[in-house]
């Protein structure tokens, strides 16, 4: 399902530098890294749910029919969705009682579609615009097209998150997503605090790109609750590459290949080398280039959770 997302981050990281061999991440830090039991691991499964139910249709997810994943998460009540899986992903907002929380979230890219391919490969490191993201500091940049892409629905979904807080009397606000749509979670989760008070955000991607430079990173870090799940040898995480001035922000959880999810510490003064854990635990060091990289492993699963498998 998605050859096409991953072949283009993965050309555009090849041609511009060859591996993210350029930095020396040949010192494994495995400090701070632990098992997460089973009894943590399983709170996520209803957010994994939700990430794979936006790659199904708008009109199944504002229905509240989507198949497996819908029915997973058979209280949640839709209050808007859209996108049409090229131009703009695939997205919905709606209210899940059992976790009393809004819930954003996001597809990733669907490629058969040109125009969500192309946003992958626009890497080029942008400030944020100053309308939607007011006070931010100029020298927090970020990936122009995925910045493009979380634009393009940002007052929308701005409008749906305020109408279904309001509606449900809710503090609770989550955001996910898959691959390209766990960057545009991300952005959502920088973009929502500056103009909702009084409400806990949270966001939780798979297989999340990196989306900013350090600065970026270190703002994440310092503002928002973020955790990223990287599965096996997945090399989408290890993309846009360090060498050309990307990095991840702290939270990374590493599904590993016997099965066991680890947390990967990622604050500076533990690693000494930013946010990304080199650890061969963690995905930087698991997938230290491309070449190693397994595609298949992109999709999941997660939590025995194949992405938009249910729709």
């Amino acid at each position: 399902m998605f050859t096409l997302f991953t072949s283009s981050l993965l050309f555009v990281t090849v041609v511009r530098g060859a591996s993210i061999a350029g930095r020396d991440l040949t010192e494994r830090q495995d400090d701070g890294i632990t098992a997460l039991p089973k009894a943590q691991i399983q709170p996520y499964k209803p957010f994994t749910h939700f990430a794979s139910a936006a790659y199904c249709q708008p009109s199944n997810t504002l229905a509240w029919n989507c198949g497996a994943d819908c029915k997973a998460n058979s209280d949640f009540i839709p209050v808007a969705s859209g996108g049409d899986g090229g131009a703009v992903q695939f997205w919905f907002v709606g209210y899940s009682p059992s976790l009393d929380s809004v819930i954003v979230s996001h597809q990733g890219t669907d490629p058969s579609k040109m125009e969500s391919i192309s946003t992958d490969a626009n890497i080029e490191l942008v400030p944020f615009d100053s309308t939607l993201f007011p006070g931010i500091n100029s020298a927090v940049e970020v990936h122009n097209g995925f910045a493009t892409e979380q634009a393009k629905t940002a007052k929308t979904i701005l409008a749906a998150v305020k109408k279904t807080i309001s509606a449900h009397s809710t503090k609770n606000v989550a955001v996910v997503g898959h691959s390209l749509g766990a960057a545009i979670a991300l952005l959502d989760s920088v973009y929502l605090p500056l103009h909702i008070t009084g409400v806990n955000f949270r966001m939780i991607g798979y297989g999340l790109p990196r989306v900013g430079n350090q600065y970026f990173a270190n703002y994440v870090d310092k503002n928002l609750n973020v955790v990223h799940i990287n599965n096996r040898e997945d090399p989408i995480p290890t993309v846009p590459g360090l060498y050309l001035n990307f990095h991840h922000p702290s939270g990374e959880i590493h599904i590993r290949d016997n099965g066991n999810w680890v947390t990967c510490p990622g604050k500076m003064e533990v690693t000494n080398v930013g946010q990304d854990n080199p650890s061969t635990k963690c995905i930087v060091g698991d997938v230290p280039n491309i070449g190693v990289g397994n595609l298949t492993d992109h999709t999941g699963p997660y939590n025995e959770i194949k992405m938009g498998a249910g729709c």
